[in-house]
């Protein structure tokens, strides 16, 4: 029974002030009860029994009767004008963080795909999303904590921050804003809203489950905090804590302690099981921290990753080395070409060599006239001016032969843009590939620059040859289609005349129906005469039903009687029941025990399964380990032989 108002007593605190509420004075190992009153179905003594983890966004707490404008030695207004708050609290969270921002954009898309977010997700919707979008995720999230729950399609600006409001939301989310979500100076704002909404509702969750766990097998006990003993010592508390802030103090340490105390001895509680339980909640939360790291940092998911990227560059290496070997096949016949060009220049040198030295062995034994030096000179200069002339006419030559490659690879791009929409087309007709429904075994696919320039004009013949075939296959289907039309056609005519013929039935069944129609009057005359005499027999059955309520009656009152006997030995077994149940109330504590034990033995077990997991976690690493060793050197030995090549 304990139990059940420990876990109730939690779910009431984490209802009457969120975990992001900021405060004003940082404290956070003890717990102030004037957050709280105390109410017929939230017990509030569950949430000093369990210590509860400082809130990662909120370090201050304010006081329960607003901020203090005065110093300490100042006297206090008595009308506490301050009372539910009309101070606009800072966000202390760093909402105009680059990488704050992005953190709770994958938070909130981790939560969504997870619980099954029936629309569109995306990093890119998700960085500036529209008003609808935000209004779909957060009625998504807000069904997480009432099922029921359905937006109205009108206001919504309105009706989500009244939401928030009504949730005891800590800042402030405009209408304003609601218009332009995802705006950069809005989005932040809304997307804390979101992220905080999250944080309740696994909060929920995590209540649910301990509720469900340690639930309250005697439904109808009586709550102690409806007590006078325990009123008694809250307002006890309330007015020397009251008393104590209107003269200027904010810190109740002794107060609470002597409350804590008080309402130990009230409710019997057991510390030895509480500090025990403490320690297991931070050796799970430990854990679970040391498992998210793990988790984040997973070798293995990184090894993936790895193994994947090294099976791309693989594949971009092999094309690489098909280009390379392709390129290497160009080069090596650009190189016969240039030797055997190469030769016939060295002949052609040699020649000239020859030629020069008998031209020297004559200009030495001869000897030269000055025509002959002119006439030599004149020579020169037209050789030089031939040189000159040849030179140009090379560079025109190449010029032009560059013009022609380019003019060609223009060619070879349309003519493959030509070939794309062919394959296209035939893709649509389906007849490539080869295993295609109408390709019948032929390959329609065309395949340029493979075979050499003679293959071209062979492949072209070759598929005219065979779309000739396949459109007199087509026509001769549409032949047969037509036959077949005019043959339905036929048929349809045929139908028709039946269709006339049928009317005519049909015009002399009418008539005998007419016929039946008499009949049936006939029979609706004599049918009337037959009411006539059943009225006259339920008359006279009326006048016994009367007969036989009046022998109901009488029984009736005698059943009466019967009842409140039955109702005075009902009180007597009502009695014994609550007898009963005082005692199920004892055997709670018993149950409680168990329930601790068959935790201890959870938690060997999930122990024996973490440390299998991670043997097996090791084996494969390893595994992975020499297949990417494998895969390295693969790709050295491709590095190896492309360097070669």
């Amino acid at each position: 029974m304990f139990a059940d108002r420990l876990m109730s007593g939690r779910k009431s605190r984490a209802g009457s002030r969120p975990s992001e509420m900021p405060m004003r004075v940082q404290d956070s190992n003890r717990m102030s009860m004037v957050y709280t009153t105390p109410q017929s179905k939230q017990p509030s003594f569950g949430k000093l029994s369990m210590s509860k983890p400082p809130s990662g966004t909120s370090e201050r707490r304010t006081s329960f009767f607003g901020p203090r404008t005065s110093g300490a030695s100042m006297p206090r207004n008595s009308s506490m004008s301050g009372f539910g708050g009309t101070e606009k609290i800072k966000d202390s969270r760093p909402l105009h963080d680059k990488s704050f921002v992005q953190q709770c954009i994958r938070l909130l898309h981790e939560f969504l795909t997870e619980q099954g977010y029936p629309g569109t997700l995306s990093a890119k919707t998700l960085q500036s999303p529209s008003t609808k979008e935000f209004v779909k995720m957060f009625e998504f999230i807000y069904r997480q904590l009432d099922p029921t729950f359905e937006m109205p399609n009108s206001k919504v600006e309105e009706e989500v921050p009244a939401l928030l409001k009504a949730l005891r939301y800590p800042f402030v989310l405009s209408k304003c804003s609601m218009y332009s979500v995802g705006a950069p100076h809005t989005w932040p704002q809304a997307l804390g809203a979101l992220m905080w909404l999250i944080d309740n509702v696994k909060i929920n969750w995590s209540l649910s489950k301990q509720e469900l766990l340690l639930s309250d097998f005697c439904e109808d006990t009586a709550n102690i905090e409806e007590g006078a003993e325990y009123n008694k010592l809250f307002l006890d508390y309330m007015a020397e804590t009251y008393s104590k802030f209107m003269r200027g103090e904010d810190v109740f340490e002794d107060e609470d302690e002597a409350l804590l105390t008080k309402l130990k001895r009230l409710y019997n509680v057991d510390e030895a099981l509480l500090e025990s339980m403490e320690e297991k909640h931070r050796f799970l939360s430990k854990e679970v921290e040391r498992l998210e790291k793990e988790s984040e940092a997973d070798r293995l998911m990184t090894k993936r990753m790895e193994k994947v990227k090294l099976q791309a560059d693989l594949k971009k290496l092999q094309s690489y080395r098909s280009n390379l070997e392709s390129f290497t096949a160009n080069l090596e016949n650009k190189f016969s070409e240039l030797t055997d060009e190469l030769e016939t220049t060295v002949s052609h040198l040699e020649s000239l060599k020859h030629e020069g030295n008998q031209l020297q062995h004559l200009l030495q034994n001869q000897k030269f006239t000055p025509a002959d030096v002119e006439r030599i000179n004149r020579e020169k200069r037209e050789l030089q001016q031939t040189i000159a002339s040849l030179g140009k006419s090379l560079e025109d030559a190449e010029q032009h032969r560059w013009n022609e490659e380019i003019a060609l690879a223009k060619v070879k791009e349309t003519v493959e843009l030509k070939v794309a929409e062919y394959h296209k087309l035939a893709r649509k007709l389906k007849l490539i590939p080869l295993s295609a429904e109408n390709a019948c075994g032929h390959d329609f696919e065309i395949r340029s620059f493979e075979c050499g320039p003679g293959s071209g004009v062979q492949q072209k013949t070759q598929l005219k040859m065979l779309l000739r075939k396949l459109i007199s296959d087509v026509e001769e289907e549409n032949s047969r289609l037509s036959n077949l039309k005019l043959s339905l056609e036929e048929s349809c005519e045929q139908v028709n005349s039946n269709i006339v013929d049928k009317s005519n039935d049909l015009k002399q069944i009418r008539e005998q129906i007419r016929k039946l129609d008499e009949r049936l009057d006939a029979d609706m005359q004599e049918l009337a005469q037959e009411e006539q005499d059943w009225a006259a027999e339920m008359e006279s059955v009326e006048n016994h039903r009367k007969l036989l309520e009046k022998k109901v009656n009488y029984g009736y009152d005698e059943a009466v009687q019967q009842l409140k006997a039955a109702q005075q030995q009902y009180h007597l077994v009502l009695q014994e029941t609550n007898e009963e149940r005082r005692t199920v109330a004892n055997n709670l504590v018993s149950v409680f025990t168990t329930a601790a034990t068959h935790l201890s033995i959870t938690e060997k077990c999930l122990e024996d399964l973490h440390s299998r997991v991670q043997r097996i976690c090791s084996k494969t690493i390893e595994e992975e380990k020499a297949d990417v060793q494998k895969l390295r050197e693969l790709l050295k030995n491709f590095l190896s032989e492309a360097n070669c090549l």
